[in-house]
């Protein structure tokens, strides 16, 4: 009996062994609510960082894009103007972000797209598109695939449209998207999301970039606007998702996407959503202060207030690197925390506020305030540390002077390992500590 029981064992080991293996140990669990949220540059990313001795100075290398990121959302206001899109050959792709799986067209074709909270439209490279990567979609090979023309409801609603009024033909369009352009081709094909399937979803059919931050093999935008996925998703999710963003330094391990109100926290804070007009896609949020440690920084309430007549105000946003705030905002954060630190300081790359290890004992906990909620954010949060390790930064900048900058914009350094919730029929945005691996 005793022998037997051990060949059972082993047997059920065995078939154990032969299913895990089997599966990708990369793709979402068959939960059709959540998606795995990959580190640009994880090991379940196709994509490899650019060359750096050290996490610190692929950090910094993400953070040197975050001014033409900013520059983006504050170009964000709505517009259906044409863009001009020149063309050139392609070129290296690095973007400081996070991507999911996803499957477009029947059979599916596997892409991994950048998750961008702040843009509305869905666009990837097609097949044939000059300067695009090789990772390109293949209309051809989809049974489910459908062109677009000007006639179509959805034509009216991307940015950057080309389409003469009144007219007809195939729905062109112009963008930009943080510093670069890209010209394309709207069409629609069926999205694959783990286990759920969104047909006639429509997207962009990128055929030229120009510029080397577009993401290589695509993005899925989950702003606000008409043909944003919840927009397009209708009540499949009733308008809520949330994200739990991994660290960047979490190199084995992923985050996740939940869609829909199934699995959310039932326990959750919240502060409300707020909606601008002139800037439809973005997520707005009422940040009321920011303190050091005991102290509150003494900030002018214009420089925090949401404004939808100039747009000002404090975004959520998951493109950006690490949180930039106005420069009045953010000379004053520098200063209290020079303060309480003490020095002498340096800089290191986007951050000009760095002081020698030791002393980082001193450094304050660092706590946004937003309208009923405050978010104290732990030291991994807020600090970063050179590649020697014998410096600590404050993980924070001001926004580029050189753009109209009335955004304050917390980023995604800032909200790892933290579950953000966002209600767009309630109107709330929920923040939760919890462990994104």
């Amino acid at each position: 009996m005793k022998v037997k029981f051990i060949n059972a064992l082993i047997l059920l080991s065995l078939v154990f062994l032969t299913t895990t293996t089997s599966l990708d140990p990369c793709a979402s669990r068959s939960d059709d609510s959540n998606l795995n949220v990959i580190p640009i540059y994880g090991k379940c990313s196709p994509f490899n960082p650019p060359k750096a001795d050290s996490w610190t100075n692929t950090l910094i290398n993400m953070a040197s894009k975050d001014p033409a990121r900013v520059k983006y959302l504050s170009t964000l206001m709505g517009q259906k103007t044409v863009t001009s899109s020149p063309i050139a050959s392609g070129q290296a792709f690095n973007i400081g972000n996070y991507i999911v799986r996803v499957k477009i067209g029947t059979p599916g074709q596997l892409f991994f797209m950048v998750l961008d909270t702040s843009t509305d439209e869905a666009f990837v490279p097609c097949l044939g598109c000059l300067g695009c990567s090789t990772a390109t979609f293949s209309p051809n090979s989809s049974t489910s695939y459908g062109p677009l023309d000007c006639s179509v409801p959805q034509c009216g609603q991307v940015r950057g449209l080309s389409c003469p009024a009144g007219g007809s033909g195939t729905c062109f369009f112009n963008q930009s998207y943080a510093g670069s352009s890209f010209s394309a081709v709207l069409v629609q094909d069926s999205l694959r999301l783990a286990t759920n399937v969104i047909p006639n979803y429509s997207f962009g059919c990128i055929n030229a970039i120009s510029g080397g931050s577009v993401p290589a093999q695509g993005l899925l935008g989950l702003g606000r606007g008409p043909l944003s996925l919840l927009s397009q998703s209708g009540s499949q999710y009733s308008g809520i998702f949330s994200y739990c963003l991994p660290s960047f330094k979490s190199y084995y391990f992923s985050g996740s996407l939940k869609l829909g109100p199934v699995g959310q926290p039932k326990s959750i804070r919240t502060t409300p959503l707020l909606r601008n007009p002139h800037r439809p896609s973005l997520y707005y949020v009422n940040l009321t202060g920011i303190s050091l440690g005991h102290v509150l920084v003494p900030i002018p309430k214009q420089y925090l207030a949401f404004d939808p007549n100039t747009g000002s105000g404090t975004v959520i946003d998951s493109g950006t690197v690490i949180t930039r705030f106005v420069e009045p905002v953010y000379n004053a954060v520098r200063d209290e925390f020079r303060k309480q630190v003490s020095g002498p300081f340096s800089s290191l790359g986007a951050f000009d506020t760095c002081f020698v290890k030791n002393f980082e004992t001193l450094a304050p906990q660092v706590a946004l305030h937003f309208e009923g909620l405050d978010l104290k954010l732990p030291s991994e949060n807020s600090l970063i540390h050179s590649s020697s390790g014998s410096l600590a930064c404050l993980a924070m900048a001001a926004a580029p002077n050189n753009v109209n900058s009335v955004l304050n914009v917390i980023a995604n350094l800032q909200q790892q390992n933290l579950r953000i919730l966002f209600d767009t029929v309630k109107n709330k945005v929920g923040i939760a500590r919890e462990l994104c691996n």
